[in-house]
């Protein structure tokens, strides 16, 4: 009786759900004009559901940065939770009714994404039909960190974790990049590297270190070094001629192709590559077979 009580008082102090939702959405879309067009209300219930909240917290959520809210520090990582809370309860509906059991939700890392898997999403959907939801991650983290996720590509080593299934479908290479232009300018000793910015991730934080122990090259003393929230972010850097980054071939393949950026000291081999971890339910075999199949076929060299 005392463990029903104390969730009956936990469950009284959590806010309304309807708030809660109108707060997630205008965090989204930093208006509560939007926020009531994607939930088909007037701006004055989004306003009276915020206000709703906010006088439950007892704080304010929202500041204003010229026309958009922005949500506060705290309100944020809030926000973040209900996203995925909203997500888990969304899944989970559809796979009770039977109308998502084909349906993956797959996290995928965003240069990976945009560089490697976008240009083959049309392939993909040819062969699997609209059965993913592509869901790019900035911080590319295990699976069993993401309930709102059925499945994530995961690039590195991978730990095998209870109740994960994993399939490493490709190898990889990786290497230092930069334009032709500043590449032009280094010697063959890596070591010249140091008069350049070295870019880096966030997201992947160890990448140089583990170039300079596969490679067997000393560790290179900078003259600058950036960070970028993400990979997709340094690479952008690289492009754009600010200095040289540490990137995986899969992730910058067509700006090899087409001359953007060049490898000055070649690559080597990423024992690791890439894996395709996955929750594998009953229903959702079928699916995570074909994906699994398909991420094989496009992986693997011709």
């Amino acid at each position: 009786m005392i463990h029903y009580d104390l969730v009956n008082v936990v469950l009284m102090r959590l806010p309304s759900l309807n708030a809660i939702r109108a707060f997630e959405a205008v965090c989204r879309h930093g208006s509560i004009l939007k926020a009531a067009e994607e939930l088909n209300v007037v701006r004055g219930a989004v306003r009276q559901q915020i206000a709703t909240l906010e006088n439950h917290f007892g704080r304010k959520l929202f500041t204003r940065d010229g026309r958009r809210l922005v949500p506060t520090l705290q309100a944020r990582a809030f926000a973040e939770a209900s996203g995925a809370a909203f997500d888990i309860l969304q899944r989970a509906a559809f796979e009770l009714d039977g109308t998502a059991a084909n349906r993956i939700r797959l996290g995928v890392p965003s240069a990976f994404a945009v560089w490697w898997l976008m240009p083959r999403v049309a392939a993909m959907q040819a062969s699997l039909g609209d059965t993913v939801d592509i869901v790019p991650m900035t911080i590319v983290e295990p699976l069993q960190m993401h309930p709102e996720l059925d499945a994530v590509i995961m690039g590195g080593e991978y730990r095998p974790a209870a109740g994960i299934t994993a399939l490493r479908f490709m190898e990889d290479e990786f290497g230092p990049v930069a334009t032709p232009s500043l590449a032009a300018t280094l010697s063959r000793d890596p070591v010249a590297m140091g008069a350049l910015t070295m870019l880096a991730s966030r997201s992947v934080p160890k990448l140089w270190d583990e170039w300079f122990a596969e490679s067997g090259t000393p560790p290179v003393v900078f003259s600058r070094a950036q960070e970028f929230e993400d990979l997709l972010l340094a690479l952008a850097a690289a492009r754009s001629g600010l200095g040289i980054a540490l990137a995986p071939r899969a992730s910058i393949e067509d700006d090899l192709k087409r001359g953007h950026l060049v490898a000055p000291y070649g690559f080597i081999s990423r024992p690791s590559g890439y894996s395709f971890c996955c929750r594998m339910p009953d229903a959702k075999r079928p699916a995570f077979a074909a994906l699994s199949g398909w991420l094989l076929r496009c992986g693997t060299p011709a």
